[in-house]
Parts: C-alpha cells; sequence; structure tokens
C-alpha cells in the first residue's frame, strides 16, 4: 500500500512544495572539474581515483538550489567493476559509497542552512543507469539489447540491493530505453517493499520510448505500480521531453519527472556531444513543463549549477 512505503520522499515534497527541483549533470560537471571520463565506466571511474570531487558538485548542486542529488551509480555496476579487477565486494561498496558521498553533501549542506530556507530538506536518489548504460556503446538510447529478462534482472539486482541498503531515499531508474527493461525494474521493486523509484526513459521523439514503444503505452503500464513514485523522460532534447510531458499528463495521475539534456546529441564511437546546444533558459522553459504537467524538473547531460540555480530563482 502507498501508505506503508517509507512515506514516500517524493510525495511528501511536492505535499508543501509546488515542484522538486532536481540537479543537473554530474559526468559532464565532473569533466568541467578537470576529471576524464573517458572510461566504460564513466563517472564510476571518478568515484575510484577522486571522489572527493563527486562530493563536491552534489554540494554546488545543493547550493544552486537542488531538492533531490542523483548519485554517481549510474554506470557504477558489478558487472562493470569486475572487467577493472575488482571483485563483487568491493564494488558493492562502491557503489554504496555513492550515497553515502551524496548523503554527506546534502548533510553538510543542510547544517549550513540550518533551517533558514523556504526549501525542503534535500533527498537523494540512487541512480540505476540502464543496461546500455554498462555496455558503453550508446545502447541506453536504442533499447534492443536481445538480452532475456532474466539476464537484466540478474544484472540489476546487485545494484539496487546496494543502494537501498546505503539508504538512498528514492530510486532513479533513469535513461530506460526498452519497455523490458522498465518492467525488469520494477518486478524487482518487490523486493524492497519499503523502497520507490521513479522511472524515466529516453526517448526515439516526443511520442516514443527509444525502443519505439509508445510512452502512452509506458505511462498506462506504471500507473498503478505503487513503488513507482513518478514517471517521465530524462537526456532527451528539450522539444521532444517537453512533447512527452503532455502525453503522460493525459495518461498517468503520477508526478511527471522532467530533465533534459542540453540538445546535443552522444556519439557513442568517439565518445563525444555532437551538435548546438540549446541554451533555452530552464527558469522560464519550466513555466511551459509546469503548465504541461511537469512536477520534477531538473537537468541530465551538458547541463549546470547555473540551470538549477535559475529554476531555484524561479520556483523558490
Amino acid at each position: 500500500m502507498p501508505s506503508q512505503l517509507k512515506l514516500n520522499p517524493i510525495e511528501v515534497i511536492l505535499q508543501t512544495h509546488s515542484l522538486i527541483i532536481l540537479d543537473g549533470a554530474l559526468a559532464t560537471e565532473l569533466e568541467s572539474h578537470g576529471c576524464d571520463l573517458n572510461d566504460p565506466l564513466w563517472s564510476a571511474r571518478v568515484l575510484l581515483e577522486n571522489p572527493e570531487a563527486i562530493e563536491k558538485v552534489h554540494a554546488e548542486y545543493f547550493r544552486a538550489g537542488a531538492d533531490c542529488a542523483i548519485t554517481a551509480s549510474y554506470q557504477a555496476t558489478v558487472d562493470g567493476f569486475r572487467k577493472r579487477g575488482i571483485q563483487e565486494p568491493e564494488a558493492l561498496e562502491l557503489i554504496k559509497k555513492t550515497v553515502y558521498l551524496a548523503k554527506q553533501a546534502r548533510d553538510d549542506f543542510w547544517e549550513e542552512e540550518k533551517g533558514n530556507t523556504n526549501r525542503p530538506k534535500p533527498i537523494v536518489a540512487g541512480s540505476v543507469g540502464p543496461y546500455g548504460a554498462y555496455l558503453a556503446d550508446g545502447s541506453e538510447y536504442v533499447g534492443n539489447y536481445d538480452v532475456s529478462d532474466q539476464h537484466l534482472a540478474d544484472f540489476h539486482f546487485p545494484r539496487i540491493e546496494a543502494l537501498v541498503e546505503a539508504g538512498a531515499d528514492v530510486l532513479a531508474f533513469e535513461t530506460i530505453p526498452s519497455l523490458q527493461e522498465a518492467k525488469v525494474l520494477a518486478s524487482l521493486l518487490k523486493e524492497f517493499p519499503d523502497t520507490c523509484s521513479w522511472l524515466s526513459f529516453s526517448l526515439k521523439d516526443g511520442e516514443t520510448i527509444s525502443d519505439g514503444t509508445g510512452i502512452e503505452e509506458c505511462a498506462r503500464v506504471f500507473n498503478d505500480n505503487e513503488q513507482i513514485a513518478a514517471i517521465g523522460v530524462n537526456c532527451a532534447p528539450i522539444p521532444a521531453a517537453s512533447e512527452a510531458v503532455s502525453v503522460l499528463s493525459r495518461q498517468t495521475d503520477k508526478p511527471i519527472i522532467l530533465y533534459p539534456n542540453s540538445g546535443e546529441t552522444y556519439n557513442a564511437e568517439t565518445k563525444t556531444w555532437d551538435g548546438e546546444e540549446e541554451r533555452c533558459p530552464f527558469d522560464e522553459q519550466s513555466e511551459i513543463w509546469y503548465g504541461a504537467g511537469a512536477r520534477i524538473i531538473g537537468g541530465c547531460c551538458r547541463t549546470h549549477p547555473g540551470d538549477i540555480e535559475a529554476l531555484a530563482k524561479r520556483w523558490r
């Protein structure tokens, strides 16, 4: 039952605030701090080499106005670490560390505020990236993995368990490109009845997720799932993401989450971002997104603390 969940932190904030403000990009912000992410582990490489940088970026987003930090576990998986010679026990501790770093940044920030604020105490979302992120070939924007449900479940379960054990307030099933993978992730949540997650998809266009499934169908499939606290899209260009929000708002009564990228396209072969940024002012754009039904808004790849600060100034 919803009331039996660990007081769904998303619902709690939305009871007193019209909008939850997410953070922005972690990996590309780490790059701006001089970190080298040219590695299959991506931001998880920094977790190994310079975890203090991760905590610093989390703190910057909290100070900018974020109500929620998304952990550096998007590409941190047991399988991925194993390829680097790191065995499962240490890999699981590293995954837990992503939560500890975000919580430490949050708690230090909140101590600085000492309650003198009109914002909610920020929460920490444990990032669960798609199987395609582990493949490191851009598959999170395609989703046709050609693997079984059991294979996906075996891949995702250890990370989910570690994030829950580390005390993540909510899970973030993000950049999910296929309905198959989304269903597997939702089924794994049943193993953790006190835990909820948001579910955000990558897009092929404004009406379909990356594997070609209509986003209307995705909304219908998960609308009655009590452990899915919000549904939406991330890491998509602003025009497609905005259209998807409008579609979702007609199909679900769950809070809708939206955190688009800067408009550029990720090239999996060169590990670079191509095309032009769509530097629409996030604060102005957020009024449109809110009007379309979005209640949880932030930024994904190539967005910055300045984008989040602009959101906070408008909504707080």
